[in-house]
């Protein structure tokens, strides 16, 4: 556990909330999974707590983003995937055939996220980035070092 973690109490009451148990559930359940969909993260929470409903879920999502204790991206139209702030960024690779989502370390893009800055001044935030193609499994492009 990140000492970010460990002071998820102290962030709320400086914001002047509580650890309520369903904010800590929520939070330790995004940690556990490493990020999930509200209804992902739901099914680990009701692992401990069965009581807890969606709405309780996507109510304490938007609060503890409002905090900046979490943030989501898109990944295509379903559901917002939620994350720890702060965690490293990923490059989601998502098959429009399959649907499957490979991540991958985010400083692949680093050429790109370059280039944009040097030839027309547009610096990019890509953590969390999304791009849709074809995996290998689908029909993708294989190069020597794996999928395009």
């Amino acid at each position: 556990m990140t000492s970010r973690e460990s002071d998820w109490p102290g962030a709320l009451r400086r914001r002047g909330y509580r650890l309520t148990p369903q904010r800590q559930l929520v939070l330790e359940a995004v940690r556990a999974l490493g990020g999930g969909t509200p209804d992902e993260l739901l099914a680990q929470v009701r692992r401990t707590a069965s009581g807890v409903n969606i709405s309780t879920i996507y109510r304490t999502l938007e609060l503890l983003e409002e905090l900046g204790l979490v943030a989501h991206s898109h990944l295509g139209h379903g559901a917002p995937s939620y994350h720890l702030a702060g965690e490293p960024g990923r490059l989601n690779l998502l098959c429009r055939d399959c649907a499957r989502i490979t991540e991958v370390d985010v400083q692949l893009a680093d050429d790109l996220v370059e280039r944009l800055r040097d030839r027309v001044g547009f610096t990019a935030d890509i953590p969390h980035f999304a791009i849709f193609g074809r995996c290998a499994d689908c029909g993708g492009e294989q190069t020597a070092e794996g999928p395009s």
